[in-house]
């Protein structure tokens, strides 16, 4: 697993402008039979203990290569799942689907990091400081990639233009 960081740094270095690494504590083929990644209905603790010291490891040594090689300014790294998590452990020691607070880390880029940007109520059930909504993330990506994200559009499938991030601004605290 702690490969995959290995490779996506150096197709960086090769001249890749996207790549997405799916850090998994499961091969993909097992995930392709019902495996899960992160989606921990059940077992949290076991599968945090696992997982989360390979990817501390994994991605801290990614970010450091990029900075010693002289490319943390020009990558984004984003680690971000699709919503967060209960607040609660459910009957099954585990955790379910919970969208009303999530978190992401953001490195590199050219934007300014090693800061805390919102902040959710004692249980981690509710946003309680700075609100951070997705759309906001993605234009600061766009933008952090040299992309205007509110005047770049692209065409639907009936021919419309659509904006890339519905009038979303990039996050002042990282630009």
């Amino acid at each position: 697993m702690l490969k995959q960081f290995l490779v996506a740094t150096r197709l960086v270095e090769a001249g890749c402008r996207c790549v997405t690494l799916a850090f998994s504590q499961w091969p993909l083929e097992r995930m392709s039979r019902g495996g899960f990644n992160w989606d921990w209905h059940k077992e949290n603790f076991l599968n945090v203990r696992a997982t989360v010291p390979m990817l501390d490891i994994g991605l801290s040594a990614m970010v450091e290569d990029l900075h010693a090689r002289g490319l943390a300014d020009d990558v984004s790294v984003v680690v971000w799942g699709e919503f967060g998590r209960t607040p609660r452990i459910n009957a099954n020691a585990g955790r379910d689907h919970w969208p009303q607070v999530s978190c992401a880390f953001m490195a590199g880029g050219g934007m300014r990091h090693g800061q805390v940007i919102g902040a959710s109520d004692k249980h981690a059930a509710e946003p309680a400081e700075r609100p951070v909504h997705m759309g906001e993330v993605h234009a600061t990506l766009y933008q952090a990639m040299g992309i205007n994200p509110n005047a770049t559009t692209v065409t639907d499938l009936t021919g419309r233009p659509q904006y890339l991030v519905d009038n979303w601004q990039p996050m002042k605290e990282l630009i």
